[in-house]
């Protein structure tokens, strides 16, 4: 049986290509041609879909890694789907695509929060990396290979099974795939020890504009680089050689509950001051949402969590805190011991996932319909504006989640050009806005409503330019539509590394094949 959210967007969306028949049958002959040179243990065949052939099979296939219900009235369906089980897939893919002057979209996991792996508002080929999922290891060396089609949940689980004094930095939700996450940058609790995801790739194979496959050594240090944090647009990431870090076999996790009459406000200011100081084996989130309830919110219905992991025992734990944050009165009973693996299951409650063979599941019966924005954080907001931030929440009624992600540590000894990923030195935390949008006849109130409480913060986060997380993907940064677009959103996510993100993709896609919204543009894009 079909989930419920699938089987409402097969009757939303409709039919009627965007081009005609002859357009996909094209495409799909080019494919069999090269599939015949290639001579690939799987048949590309296998691979193909088409709305023409199977009506339902098609829809499954395109829908089921819909991540933001959002976008299921929002989108051209694909000419063609292709989804890659061999990397000749991939080449074939590429190469039919741009001989026919079609636009290819890349999705390995669905959760770009624009959509912007699986929509398009032409006529385009869904090129889905979802079986590409291996996860080969080697503990002793501490290194292994991910495909970009695997998902955080099965490399976690893969490590589990291999260590317990292992982890890799990478971000909670374990849906996604490490192919757009690694692109972004990849942030989690592991970053004030050992900063982001892409700090611990060694290596990658990837599929150029032409169709070739690049190692680090083919591709060189330029590309290596700019794939590493710098987003979209340079090519089909095939996989990547990560870096296994060390953790001792028990952590520690904590979550504690505050209110406005519990002193809440207070915490979050010493929260401020004090979270990018701690020790570089603590890392402690700052979570704001509203009680569950009907009637609209007052600022006394919010929930403050504060939720801590420490790489180490809960009596090494809780005198750290006693003597760094005693305002927060954590008690011993408060923390629970675990493995890392373990650990991965109870920070993101809302992962679903209840142990280590839930870090499996990849589908999720019911996406919603949701807005991300981001901002970062240099100096702390005064304890005296805390009042009417709060206020202002309330406009969004129940459906903000807003989390706080402390910086410091490995953070701050990182150079901001050593990656894409610019973010590094001086920052006090990064914020994510994670705003639940009802469809229908609200949807635009609702994202104005949004967009109103982002335009309030203003005075509190970084400024000219104002910077967003690009794992966060917000369009109202700008978009490729004209060059003061990609200025904007440039600047903003990638700073004084967009001069040198564009003159690679200058070099190695100049025709700007590899393109989205909010992709890398080469120097002579308009």
């Amino acid at each position: 049986m079909l989930p419920l959210l699938i089987s409402a967007l097969l009757f939303s969306i409709s039919s009627a290509s965007a081009t005609s028949h002859t357009s996909s049958h094209d495409f799909v002959q080019c494919l069999k041609n090269l599939g015949a040179a290639a001579q690939s243990p799987i048949p590309i065949s296998e691979s193909v879909f088409t709305i023409a052939d199977n009506p339902a099979e098609f829809e499954l296939v395109y829908l089921s890694y819909f991540r933001n219900g959002r976008f299921h009235k929002d989108s051209t369906q694909p000419l063609v789907i292709v989804v890659a089980m061999h990397e000749s897939h991939v080449q074939q893919t590429v190469i039919c695509a741009k001989k026919l002057g079609l636009h290819l979209r890349v999705r390995s996991g669905g959760h770009d929060d624009e959509g912007l792996s699986y929509i398009a508002h032409e006529p385009f080929v869904l090129l889905d990396m979802f079986k590409f999922q291996s996860v080969d290891l080697d503990i002793n060396a501490g290194t292994g290979w991910v495909q970009s089609g695997a998902s955080l949940g099965e490399l976690y689980h893969n490590i589990s099974q291999k260590s317990t004094a292992h982890a890799f930095p990478g971000g909670l939700c374990p849906s996604v795939c490490t192919g757009g996450h690694f692109l972004g940058g990849g942030f989690g609790v592991l970053m004030r020890k050992y900063g982001l995801s892409i700090d611990h790739i060694i290596d990658a194979c990837i599929v150029d504009a032409n169709g070739k496959i690049l190692d680090r050594a083919a591709m060189g240090e330029d590309l290596f680089w700019a794939i590493r944090g710098g987003g979209t647009g340079f090519g089909v990431l095939l996989s990547w050689k990560i870096e296994l870090v060390s953790v001792p076999s028990t952590v520690t996790f904590f979550r504690l509950e505050k209110t406005l009459a519990e002193g809440a406000n207070d915490l979050v200011y010493k929260w401020q001051e004090i979270a990018s100081e701690l020790p570089d084996d603590i890392f402690l989130r700052l979570e704001m949402k509203f009680k569950s309830g009907e009637a609209s919110p007052s600022p006394n219905d919010l929930i403050f969590q504060f939720i801590g992991l420490y790489l180490g025992q809960a009596a090494t734990l809780q005198p750290l805190m006693e003597k760094q944050f005693p305002e927060l009165g954590l008690r011993q009973k408060d923390c629970k011991e675990m493995t890392w693996a373990q650990s991965t299951l109870v920070i993101e409650p809302s992962a679903n996932v209840h142990s280590l063979p839930d870090l499996l599941n990849r589908q999720e019966m019911n996406a919603p319909s949701f807005k991300v924005k981001s901002d970062f954080v240099k100096t702390p907001i005064p304890k005296s504006a805390l009042d009417g931030i709060w206020i202002k929440m309330t406009e969004l009624n129940r459906d903000l989640i807003w989390q706080w992600n402390p910086y410091g540590g490995r953070m701050s000894q990182i150079s901001e050009s050593a990656t894409p990923f610019p973010h590094r030195t001086g920052y006090k935390y990064l914020m994510q806005y994670w705003y639940m949008v009802r469809l229908g006849d609200g949807k635009q109130e609702a994202m104005d409503k949004l967009k109103g409480f982002y335009n309030f913060m203003a005075p509190y986060v970084t400024s000219s330019p104002r910077e967003g997380f690009v794992n966060y993907r917000d369009l109202d940064l700008g978009t490729n539509e004209n060059s003061a677009g990609s200025e904007a959103f440039g600047a903003s996510y990638f700073m004084g590394n967009f001069e040198r993100l564009r003159q690679i993709k200058t070099k190695f896609d100049p025709d700007n094949f590899f393109r989205t919204e909010q992709s890398i543009p080469p120097l002579s894009a308009a």
